[in-house]
């Protein structure tokens, strides 16, 4: 059950399977490239690319890293120019009446959850919602982060190619942004936007 939970969550983080090929020819590469690359035959980017095989998480992310990595650089842009620098964090053991209070202040919608340097979830205003119906306004106040969070968001390197945060976004509240294995920054869909500018 565990297993199968998380490998959803692990497929959430990747853009979708059938935008590979859309992506690699957008680049301009062929499979035999994109194959070497990731070090996979070009008969498996072939399959995959027309639906018949469906590639483990592991494939898939170095495929999207490859596909990144050309993309990036035509783009000199990384997560650590879209980051906000200023992160607000809550630990598990605080309520949820902390945290729709430090939104409120902060004018924010999500929150990372930390204990002590570790990443352990994230809460947001869609998730208190969610809550809201289950608990009821008096309990969900008191209820512990720890038992309401969602599960960690994304952490990225502060170098990443800012087009790999896009997809990410979409399926995350907000991505962390990591410096020598120390979390600097945090990204939302907001921050997403300052890369139309």
């Amino acid at each position: 059950m565990l297993i199968s939970q998380l490998s959803v969550i692990l497929n959430k983080l990747l853009p979708r399977i059938d935008s590979i090929k859309q992506i690699r020819q957008k680049i301009g590469i062929t499979q035999k490239k994109l194959a070497t690359m990731t070090g996979v035959s070009t008969s498996m980017i072939n399959q995959i690319e027309s639906g018949r095989s469906q590639p483990s998480y592991e494939t898939a992310k170095k495929i999207f890293e490859s596909l990144a990595k050309l993309e990036g650089e035509s783009s000199s842009h990384t997560a650590g120019d879209f980051c906000s620098k200023d992160i607000v964090k809550l630990k598990p053991t605080n309520t949820l009446h902390d945290a729709i209070k430090k939104m409120h202040q902060s004018s924010i919608s999500q929150i990372p959850i930390f204990d002590n340097a570790d990443v352990v979830g994230v809460i947001s205003e869609d998730g208190i919602v969610k809550h809201l119906a289950d608990l009821g306004e008096a309990e969900l106040k008191k209820a512990k982060l720890a038992d309401t969070m969602d599960p960690a968001p994304p952490i990225v390197d502060f170098d990443t190619p800012a087009n790999v945060l896009v997809p990410l976004i979409r399926y995350s509240k907000c991505i962390l942004v990591s410096k020598k294995s120390k979390i600097v920054g945090i990204i939302t869909a907001s921050d997403t936007l300052k890369m139309m500018e």
